[in-house]
């Protein structure tokens, strides 16, 4: 489901006091740790670059029809706050994670015009994108199995939530909504919603540890989607080219039992966007309209999305992210980092024996979690990367007011090409 909103305004650019690098050195980057001051100066480049973000916003509701209720007045405060941060750091390109998804495409309506196109307190000013991506997701669809082998299909709450293809109370519950200046090419958007988890070589089987048996029986494997939500490959006319954004929002890797079925599909829904950029025959990666095979070699990228997965600390397995993260088709780059995470990775004891970088952490999950890498924007070879953050300001900035809308943080990348 495609819909459009209003034209973009042009985007006010400020000059980052941090890592002033020079342009000419296409290896370098250049990073601004707080995430919404940093800014390529016009004057510095002929070409504009283009500022590519991901976001889980958690604009969600438990009830079908629940978000366009909450934001049917203008004035729910964690939309505020989103849309303020979005109106901060202003991309041309975004993927909005956690994003309830309905035909109608009226809660993305709502949070256009009600929130982004309105100054929020904390912003930067209104914010209008002409061209916008929204399809169906897995969460909450019903799947008519028994997904969690409890002995019953279906019924209430969390037990309905488990039998549906991705775990959701209702369909289209943790949507995924893409917000873009420059026009989509709608008609060659793929999607993967219906892909189905036993065609990938070499899926990972959940086993049942106590069994030695695989969780799932073979009449219910041979059915189970990949996806928890969807994966999209949403071909954009920057004025870099044409840009595929590959988005998606991998099951986290928790809220399971010792078979790891959860660990064991965001292994495999992170390892479908390495298998799609990679040479070779994919005869099985069938998109939903039955055309097969991955991206043209030549093709330039951008993967985004939470990708529920920390290479170093937390749930997961981490190798997943780490192919992605180092597979050759993806540039290498300095990591957006933030002053936010520094601080708030020195404290908390979720965070005390955690090997990775806090400074590079995207959100925060309590106490017992801690911050972790979960959110990523990842450009393909190609690319120049001039600047990158995290909109993550620290506690006594007044940026801070508008940072915790949600419990993940905005990621942003500017890139030439």
């Amino acid at each position: 489901m495609v819909a459009e909103g209003p034209s973009s305004p042009g985007r006010r650019w400020r000059i980052s006091v941090l890592a002033v690098l020079s342009l000419s050195c296409a290896a370098c980057v250049r990073v601004n740790v707080q995430g919404d001051r940093a800014a390529w100066a016009e004057s510095m480049s002929v070409q504009s670059p283009l500022r590519v973000a991901t976001y889980n916003t958690s604009l969600y509701a438990d009830d079908d029809g629940g978000l366009v209720r909450r934001l049917r007045d203008g004035q729910d405060q964690g939309a505020k706050k989103i849309a303020a941060v979005l109106q901060r750091v202003r991309p041309d390109l975004v993927l909005l994670n956690e994003f309830d998804y309905d035909a109608a495409g009226a809660a993305a309506d709502l949070f256009q015009h009600a929130y982004l196109e309105m100054r929020q307190a904390g912003g930067g000013g209104a914010l209008s994108y002409r061209y916008r991506y929204l399809a169906p997701v897995n969460t909450g669809v019903q799947s008519g199995l028994d997904l969690d082998n409890n002995g019953t299909i279906g019924g209430d709450g969390r037990d309905r939530g488990n039998d549906a293809w991705g775990f959701g109370l209702h369909p289209g519950q943790y949507g995924m909504l893409v917000l873009s200046r420059y026009p989509i090419d709608v008609a060659a958007v793929r999607t993967f919603q219906l892909l189905k988890w036993s065609a990938m070589p070499g899926a990972r089987k959940p086993i049942d540890p106590t069994t030695g048996k695989p969780w799932y029986p073979a009449d219910v494997w041979s059915q189970l989607r990949l996806s928890s939500k969807s994966h999209w490959d949403v071909p954009v006319h920057a004025p870099q080219g044409i840009v595929h954004f590959l988005v998606s929002h991998p099951t986290p890797p928790v809220f399971d039992g010792p078979e790891d079925r959860n660990g064991a599909r965001n292994h495999d829904e992170i390892r479908l966007w390495s298998d799609y950029i990679s040479p070779g025959d994919k005869s099985w990666l069938c998109d939903d309209d039955g055309h097969c095979g991955g991206l043209p070699a030549d093709a330039a990228f951008v993967i985004a999305g939470d990708l529920n997965n920390d290479p170093a600390d937390g749930a997961g397995a981490h190798e997943a992210i780490v192919e992605l993260l180092e597979h050759p088709r993806v540039l290498r780059h300095a990591t957006p980092r933030s002053e936010g995470a520094a601080q708030a990775g020195r404290t908390g004891e979720g965070n005390a024996k955690h090997r990775g970088s806090a400074a590079h952490d995207t959100g925060s999950f309590g106490a017992k979690v801690g911050n972790l890498r979960l959110d990523y924007v990842l450009p393909s070879q190609g690319f120049t990367p001039v600047a990158s953050g995290v909109f993550w300001p620290p506690a006594d900035d007044a940026d801070a007011a508008i940072a915790d809308g949600s419990d993940h943080r905005l990621v942003w990348l500017d890139l030439l090409r």
